[in-house]
């Protein structure tokens, strides 16, 4: 005889096909849960900047600690704006949220996002090296053209083999505080809902690079609302296709 109630299966990762004109929702969610507090989130995004700025700057162990930290600060916008959804009270503090809640997971998930971007810009690096070094030892402008076409290779490795991964880790955060799935589960139920929902994800990127364009005109300060507003999207996108399945 099983013990009753019976509890409930755990979340699987299982997620749905959404349609297109959701783009356009998720971004409507995204400015709604900007405007609950817009200050606070301007707030966030200062911080943010400041971190990845100050990151940048930092020799090779710098654009590494960024990826790393990506989704655990990730993880604290996404309790923000599931707060702000929720109409409860959240702070500038809840940015660093993902240090204090399933810490080890989102750690995780930012070793193996850095580990996949290392092993991209090596293979990325050597088509660089190999093209220029090729190039030179042509010496001639058959030579420049190769060095160049070795860049473009190298360029074109780089998108195709970071799109797969930028799909891995996209819902990977959300997954890990929301339904605490393992950090590897979590990076196949993110691939493969990006997958079943491709062509949503290309209309949702091509929205977003040109909201990104128009953000960077004004000295790139449209970034403070975009950015809440691209988070919540994400949050939007996130009880869309998982939580809808």
């Amino acid at each position: 005889m099983e013990n009753f109630p019976i509890p409930a299966p755990g979340f699987n990762g299982a997620s749905r096909r959404t349609e297109v004109d959701n783009v356009f929702n998720w971004f409507r969610q995204g400015w709604a849960i900007f405007i609950v507090n817009p200050g606070a989130w301007i707030a966030m995004m200062v911080i943010l900047i400041v971190i990845y700025l100050g990151l940048a700057i930092v020799p090779w162990i710098g654009p590494l600690a960024s990826h790393l930290l990506t989704p655990v600060l990730a993880a604290g916008m996404l309790l923000a704006c599931e707060r702000a959804a929720r109409q409860e009270e959240f702070a500038i503090t809840d940015l660093f949220a993902g240090f204090q809640h399933h810490t080890g997971s989102l750690v995780m998930l930012g070793v193996l996002y850095m580990l996949g971007m290392l092993v991209v810009f090596v293979l990325a690096f050597v088509f660089v090296g190999g093209g220029v070094a090729g190039g030179l030892l042509i010496g001639s402008p058959i030579g420049a053209g190769v060095a160049l076409g070795g860049v473009f290779l190298a360029g074109l490795l780089w998108i195709l083999l970071s799109l797969p991964i930028v799909m891995a880790i996209w819902f990977a955060p959300a997954l890990v505080v929301f339904n605490r799935l393992q950090p590897v589960d979590a990076l196949k139920a993110s691939f493969h809902a990006c997958l079943k929902n491709t062509l949503v994800f290309l209309v949702y990127g091509l929205i977003s690079l040109v909201l990104c364009f128009f953000a960077a005109l004004p000295l790139g300060l449209g970034f403070l609302v975009l950015g809440p507003v691209l988070a919540g999207s994400v949050y939007a996108s996130y009880r869309d296709i998982f939580l809808g399945a």
